[in-house]
Formats: structure tokens, C-alpha cells, sequence
């Protein structure tokens, strides 16, 4: 059964679409900066076990009170829900790892493969039709990813498969939210999401347990809050415009990757690390063209 709420009706304010996303990809960079900041001090493992446990408690608290919690977890494929958290939580591995050697605007970039690789993955698993430009776009993507690793290069390490990998179990995790997108409610496909990868996490975390400071704690509550509330923002402005149309906007997140890099980790890109980004950029945005076109 899906689970609509009334004040969520669908209206069509592009304004308010590309306000909400902005906002989204300004929270995602601020969840990502924090995870590479706390990544220095604790193991990989506690650092998304806490994104998760706090990103479901605060769905909890959200939205089990309006619903009742068996309407939130009811799901009509309960195996697709179980591999879409599988390739969530393989995304927040290898990219947090990665975010330990990789600094987070190049990592993120990289990480921007995933609609890339979704227009790829969509002809085998979706039997969708990909164009001659669409796949210029995608091949253009992965140059993109060689020019910022570029062999000599500093990046030019096992490290950078890191968010790699990322990009592409995000990837999958995008295809399988759209395949589940006419079975079960976002709400119910994100909670699901996050109580499995919670549970995982949690089996995990006794072997990886280290007691945080007041400060460091107050900042993992802030990851899984940056986290929850970007996604449900980005829910939100799709729910104000098509995707299509809020696609360039989502590319804000490299630049406010730049800004958080710069501003807390003090680093820059060299010349051809800005170059990679934009050449990775451009073809995410030609990609998204094609598909408001057609």
C-alpha cells in the first residue's frame, strides 16, 4: 500500500524546486565534509554507523506518528528494498574510506559518475534507449575522471577506485529506487533504507567502537541530521519540478565541495583537477539535457 500524505500534493513551482535542491546539495556537502572530518579521528565503520542510526531515528520521529509505523515499513519487494540499502551503504563505505586519501571535491566529482553510469547500466537492466549524445556524454565522463587522476598525478592512486566504487554502487542504488518508485512510497523505500543499514552497521560496531568527545558526537548527530534532511528536501523539490529541469542544479554540490575543501581542509584543485571536474560536469549536464529532451 502507498502511503500518500496530503500536505505532499504535487504543485508545479520550478522556483521553489531549484531552491529545495540547492539547499539539498548544501546539506550532502556539509554530511560529506563531516564524515571526512571524523574520519581522521574515528574508524570508518562508527562514522556511518552513526549517519545511519540518526538519520532513522529522526524518520521515526518524522513521520511514524503520522502514519503508524506498519504503513512506513509495508513494502511490496521486500528483496529489491534489501539490495537498494546494500548498494546506499557500499556508496557510504567506500566513499567515506576514499574521503581519508582523496580530498572531498575530487571525490565528490568522481563520485558525480553515478548518473553517468546509471544512463550506461539503464540499456542492460532497464532496456531503455540510450542516444549516440548520450553516450558521448558518458564516454566524456570518464575522461573527465582521468584528467583529475591523471597518470604521474598525485591521485593517481589504488585510493582514487574508492569513489569509484562509490559511483558505481550508487549507481545501482539509483536504478533500483527507480525501479521501486512505482511500488512503494519514497518515505517507505528511504526508512526501510536506513533502519537495514542501521541494523548492519550496529552488528558491526562492536569491533570498531571508540568512546567520542562531546564535540565529535554533537557533529556525528549533525551527519545523520544533514543527511536525513537533505534527502527530504530533495524529495520535496521533485515534487515542485521535474528532474530533468532540477539536474544542473544538483552539480552545486562539487561547488560547495570546493568551498567546504577549501575553507576546512585548506585545499584547492590544480589546473587540471579543475578541468577534470568541469569536463565531468559538462557531461553529467548533457546527459540530463538529452533527457528533458526526449
Amino acid at each position: 500500500m502507498t502511503v500518500r500524505n496530503p500536505l505532499l500534493k504535487k504543485t508545479e513551482q520550478p522556483i521553489m524546486g531549484i531552491a529545495l535542491i540547492c539547499l539539498a546539495v548544501l546539506l550532502f556537502s556539509s554530511h560529506d565534509a563531516l564524515s571526512k572530518y571524523l574520519s581522521a579521528f574515528y574508524p570508518i565503520v562508527m562514522v556511518v554507523w552513526a549517519r545511519y542510526v540518526v538519520h532513522t531515528l529522526l524518520m521515526l520521529v518524522v513521520f511514524v506518528p503520522q502514519t503508524g509505523l506498519s504503513a512506513v515499513i509495508r513494502t511490496r519487494r521486500p528483496g529489491l528494498q534489501l539490495a537498494r540499502a546494500l548498494c546506499l551503504i557500499g556508496t557510504s563505505l567506500f566513499f567515506t574510506t576514499g574521503l581519508r586519501y582523496i580530498p572531498l571535491a575530487e571525490a565528490t566529482a568522481v563520485n558525480f559518475l553515478a548518473p553517468l553510469l546509471v544512463t550506461a547500466l539503464s540499456v542492460p537492466l532497464l532496456g531503455e534507449r540510450v542516444t549516440r549524445n548520450q553516450w558521448l556524454a558518458v564516454l566524456a565522463g570518464f575522461v573527465g575522471v582521468l584528467i583529475v587522476v591523471r597518470p604521474g598525478g598525485a591521485l593517481f592512486t589504488p585510493a582514487i577506485l574508492l569513489p569509484l566504487c562509490s559511483a558505481l554502487c550508487f549507481g545501482f542504488y539509483q536504478l533500483l529506487t527507480r525501479k521501486l518508485s512505482g511500488v512503494d512510497s519514497p518515505t517507505t523505500s528511504n526508512f526501510l533504507t536506513g533502519i537495514l543499514n542501521s541494523l548492519i552497521m550496529t552488528a558491526l560496531l562492536p569491533f570498531f567502537w571508540t568512546t567520542p568527545t562531546w564535540g565529535h558526537a554533537l557533529f556525528m548527530v549533525g551527519l545523520g541530521t544533514c543527511g536525513m534532511l537533505g534527502h527530504m528536501l530533495l524529495t520535496q523539490a521533485f515534487r515542485h519540478a521535474a528532474p530533468a529541469m532540477l539536474a544542473p542544479f544538483s552539480y552545486g554540490q562539487i561547488l560547495f565541495a570546493l568551498m567546504f575543501g577549501y575553507l576546512i581542509f585548506d585545499h584547492t584543485p590544480d589546473v587540471y583537477g579543475i578541468l577534470g571536474i568541469a569536463v565531468i560536469c559538462l557531461s553529467g549536464l548533457a546527459v540530463a539535457w538529452g533527457q528533458r529532451r526526449r
